[in-house]
């Protein structure tokens, strides 16, 4: 089955987290992709699945020679993706304004946690730093301090997913209109995007800015996690009425006994009657008790328990790599238009980056523009 950006070549800057990220989602969505990395800077084998599927090729951009390699390769391109700070690319001659006019089709993206303007966009961040101006950092983590969660929301679900959202928008423009343009994805400005709904609970008074008082932060009873008998824990998303009666019943208590969870002065007590409960069984007797049932209790699984559990593994979200690596595996997935119900996964996660020297893919690509 042919994949959606199939014969879409992307030029791929070397970088670190977002835009390698995003470039492994074209790839896995069909992309030809090569990665251009300065002489002797990759480690062997720290990022050998997250550059799966690619070409991987070295220019020293301080040699004019290589300089003008990487020049006709962006000539060739459809897609170059940059993350250097704003500036450096037009230091080197290789920004918008020098590459599009040999290739006035080319989609320019560029990843930045600034942006490529604002007072910020020059200074050094991190996910932490770009998420703490959103409001989004506050919102995480118990009542005494933020928490970060992990670097999902800045580097990937406001960086690299945005990103990939962005060059997907102009590839269509471009069909339409024959021209590229750039793309300037910035993580501040999508790590904001992703609280979009939490500010709209704020507006009409559901949400506050209390850390640790809202009903998806770890206030609300039916909301949470709970600490089982042998340390591991379960997660509780019973928000409906008619899951939460569930809840109520697996854990053997009576439902018309319980204080009214609706009243916000109550989810103390709440909280503390399940967690007890909880606390009774260990973390896979409470999996057999709700497995089957839609209360919405899952356990809490390690990134090495994952890829075991049975539906995760039904639908190979998460597979080996053939090495003891653990590797999500491609998504979004198609499914024929004449087809029915899913498709397995594809293999593309278990394609190896491959070492190229940059002439030769620039005579490559020359040779398919023929």
């Amino acid at each position: 089955m042919k994949r959606p950006l199939d014969g879409v070549r992307v030029m791929e800057m070397a970088g670190i987290g977002p835009g390698p990220h995003a470039c492994m989602m074209l790839a896995d969505l069909g992309a030809e992709v090569v990665r251009v990395e300065r002489p002797g800077r990759r480690e062997a084998g720290t990022d050998r699945h997250t550059l799966r599927g690619r070409t991987v090729v070295e220019a020293d951009l301080k040699s004019p020679d290589d300089l003008e390699r990487v020049r006709a390769l962006a000539a060739l391109a459809d897609v170059l993706v940059e993350g250097f700070r704003p500036g450096v690319m037009e230091r080197l001659g290789l920004g918008p304004q020098a590459l599009l006019p040999a290739n006035p089709r080319l989609v320019y993206a560029r990843m930045t946690g600034w942006g490529q303007d604002g007072p910020l966009a020059p200074r050094a961040g991190h996910d932490i730093n770009y998420i703490s101006l959103t409001g989004a950092l506050h919102a995480v983590g118990p009542a005494e301090r933020p928490f970060p969660p992990l670097n999902l929301v800045g580097d990937y679900g406001g960086g690299s997913m945005v990103l990939v959202v962005g060059v997907l928008g102009a590839l269509v423009e471009r069909a339409r209109t024959g021209e590229g343009q750039v793309v300037d994805a910035a993580m501040v400005d999508g790590a904001s995007v992703l609280v979009q709904a939490l500010l709209e609970l704020r507006d009409v008074g559901i949400w506050n800015d209390t850390r640790g008082d809202n009903l998806l932060d770890g206030a609300a009873p039916y909301y949470r996690t709970y600490r089982c008998a042998d340390g591991r824990f379960v997660a509780v998303g019973s928000i409906e009425p008619q899951f939460y009666a569930l809840l109520v019943q697996g854990l053997g208590l009576p439902l018309d006994e319980l204080p009214d969870r609706d009243d916000r002065a109550n989810w103390p007590e709440l909280a503390t009657l399940f967690a007890d409960r909880f606390a009774e069984r260990d973390r896979d007797h409470w999996v057999a008790v709700f497995e089957d049932t839609d209360a919405c209790v899952t356990p809490v699984l390690t990134f090495a328990e994952a890829p075991a559990h049975r539906h995760v593994a039904a639908r190979r979200s998460l597979v080996d790599a053939g090495d003891g690596s653990v590797v999500a595996v491609r998504a979004p997935r198609f499914v024929p238009a004449a087809g029915s119900g899913a498709v397995a996964a594809d293999r593309s996660t278990e394609v190896p980056p491959r070492e190229a020297v940059l002439s030769d893919v620039v005579a490559a690509w020359r040779v398919g523009e023929g």
